[in-house]
Formats: C-alpha cells, sequence, structure tokens
C-alpha cells in the first residue's frame, strides 16, 4: 500500500531536521542554548543577504569542514 504524499512530506521534513541538527554538533555547538543558536543563524542570514563574498567564504570554510575544498 502506499504511503500519502502527507506521510511523505513529514518524512522528509523530519529527516530534513535531523540533518540540520547534525551540522549544530559537527560546529561542535551541541550544548549552546537554543536561543544563541538561532540568533547565530539570523545575524548570519542578515549578514549574507546581498554579500557574496561572505557567503563564498562561509562556504569554503563549511567545504573544509566537511573535509573537501570547495570548487
Amino acid at each position: 500500500m502506499r504511503r500519502s504524499d502527507a506521510t511523505d512530506a513529514r518524512k522528509k521534513d523530519t529527516r530534513e531536521k535531523i540533518e540540520l541538527g547534525g551540522l549544530i554538533a559537527k560546529a561542535g555547538l551541541r550544548y549552546e542554548k537554543r536561543a544563541l543558536l538561532l540568533g547565530m543563524l539570523i545575524d548570519a542570514s542578515d549578514r549574507l543577504r546581498g554579500n557574496e563574498a561572505e557567503r563564498e567564504r562561509l562556504t569554503a570554510l563549511g567545504a573544509k569542514a566537511f573535509g573537501h575544498e570547495s570548487k
């Protein structure tokens, strides 16, 4: 029997949230307060808006943490 589209969407959403949580852990921020984490993400979002150089810098930093160079 085929799962409903709503069930598929919920599973996809859950998987995405688990992956995002893994990024927090990988960054060494697992034990920080949620308010701090959200503040950091909001600040980063604001700094990225219209700033391609900052986007590229942070992308390179993340790629290095994943064990491969960007580009």
